[in-house]
């Protein structure tokens, strides 16, 4: 697994590192050697947080927490993203035996828009054909609230969402 670090405000340690690295092996039982983590770290008032995202042919894992020390942050973000992976097993385990993950382009995220009412940061990333099945269990995997994606049968963007009942929503257009 290549391994990328971004810092804000502190400077990583070696230690760090080869922790990290150290830490990151118990995934390699999940991924071929093509995944890729990006590991982010900042340095904010109430502690010092991590956030991982591996990624692995279209498929994001990502997990962000907040803890006194980065090592302590790690390893809970680490963590989250064993549970996500034990928690969607079985429909992750087609995925990784069937070899589906293939490189995914980066996110690119545009620089934020001002205006004088609303702060808008604009991200764009690829949208990839996938069911609604696929979609949702992306959605859980990044631990966002609702994901774009493109219908396969019709061609057309939809979007699910998780509904405040704990059910789950789509959005289908017109």
């Amino acid at each position: 697994m290549k391994i990328t670090y971004a810092t804000k405000r502190q400077d990583v340690t070696s230690e760090f590192v080869t922790a990290a690295e150290r830490k990151l092996k118990k995934f390699d039982r999940f991924f071929k050697d093509d995944a890729t983590a990006l590991i982010k770290t900042d340095k904010k008032k109430n502690g010092e947080s991590v956030e991982l995202t591996i990624s692995c042919g279209g498929t994001l894992y990502r997990s962000e927490k907040r803890a006194d020390t980065m090592n302590n942050a790690l390893d809970e973000t680490i963590e989250a993203i064993l549970r996500q992976i034990r928690k969607n097993k079985t429909r992750l385990e087609k995925k990784l035996k069937e070899g589906a993950f293939v490189p995914a382009p980066e996110e690119t995220e545009e620089p934020v828009e001002e205006h004088p009412e609303f702060k808008v940061r604009t991200k764009s990333f690829p949208v990839k054909p996938m069911s609604t099945e696929d979609a949702i269990l992306q959605m859980l995997l990044l631990e966002h609230d609702f994901f774009l994606f493109c219908n396969p049968d019709t061609g057309a963007l939809n979007v699910v969402y998780r509904r405040a009942d704990g059910d789950y929503g789509l959005i289908i257009p017109d």
